[in-house]
């Protein structure tokens, strides 16, 4: 990294944030409600990020968009808990390099989940995302981190496969439907397709998801209107106990109103006061194609 990055407190679209600068890149996260990423894009650019809030919402959560991290309870991923404190004020810690945001206890949970954000390099940031057991019990789960992008037009998302042994394989989980009715477009969906080394997405508006065993823990999103690159990273741990096996995830919302990038974490026991943590890596970079799968490896 050439230059200290630029760290402000701002007002985000009426709510209060907190904003990193570099040369190639923007992240703002909101300190009002959260923990989450409200922006992230080039210093002159426009988000890459879904942000409505307002319009997407389940009871008194409001989904808002942007970047986010969930707890996720082993066997019930998708939990009441799973949304809880996610829309209350937090607190936030400088420091030379990033930013710590930090969100509310978790009443029922004894629980408080935050992310620290730190410039690496040029186009590149590292988010830390972290849950800590307030309680003087056992807490068991993982941690489940979501990033809401808008697709445009020939939008391509590619996930790498394999880890290049003699007996490589990948998991793949389709889903018919899913909570509340969403899907059913079928497990034929010709919007998810395959080259040698990866899976790619190709968004064409029919709700959908799927979730990979995916070594190389990388997922990539290549927007040829804007001619850029939006790559993330999560390492895979094989021992791990995931959910259904699986490290990786994209949702297809309907009418491609977003793509959900998705890394989820192994599960854990914590006692009081331990911390579970999941690290990923953020690259934004200029790119006219969508790279290979083993082009995307090299990157990270």
């Amino acid at each position: 990294m050439k230059a200290k990055p630029v760290i402000q407190r701002i007002n985000f679209e009426g709510l209060d944030a907190i904003e990193l600068r570099t040369s190639a890149l923007r992240v703002v996260a909101l300190t009002a409600k959260g923990p989450r990423i409200a922006f992230w894009g080039r210093p002159d650019g426009d988000n890459l990020l879904l942000w409505k809030p307002g319009k997407y919402g389940r009871g008194q959560w409001d989904l808002m968009g942007g970047h986010r991290l969930w707890a996720a309870r082993p066997g019930a991923d998708e939990a009441e808990e799973t949304y809880a404190t996610d829309n209350q004020p937090c607190t936030v810690k400088v420091s030379a390099n990033g930013f710590t945001v930090t969100g509310a206890l978790d009443a029922a949970q004894k629980t408080r989940r935050g992310i620290t954000v730190t410039a690496t390099a040029d186009g590149r940031i590292t988010l830390d995302h972290f849950l800590r057991n307030e309680s003087d019990m056992l807490w068991s789960g993982g941690l489940w981190v979501l990033t809401c992008t808008v697709p445009s037009k020939r939008s391509t998302y590619t996930l790498p496969l394999g880890d290049g042994s003699s007996w490589d394989y990948a998991t793949i989980v389709s889903f018919r439907t899913w909570g509340g009715g969403h899907g059913g477009v079928g497990f034929d969906d010709p919007q998810f397709g395959f080259t040698k080394e990866a899976m790619v997405l190709k968004p064409s508006g029919r709700e959908n998801k799927r979730m990979l065993k995916a070594d190389a823990g990388i997922i990539a999103w290549h927007d040829p209107v804007r001619k850029l690159l939006f790559a993330k990273h999560s390492a895979y741990a094989p021992a791990g106990n995931y959910p259904f096996g699986t490290n990786l995830a994209l949702y297809v919302g309907p009418k491609n109103f977003m793509v959900e990038m998705e890394t989820m974490g192994p599960s854990a026991t914590l006692k009081p006061g331990q911390v579970l943590k999941h690290r990923e890596t953020w690259l934004l970079a200029d790119a006219k194609s969508a790279p290979t799968a083993k082009a995307l490896r090299e990157l990270f």
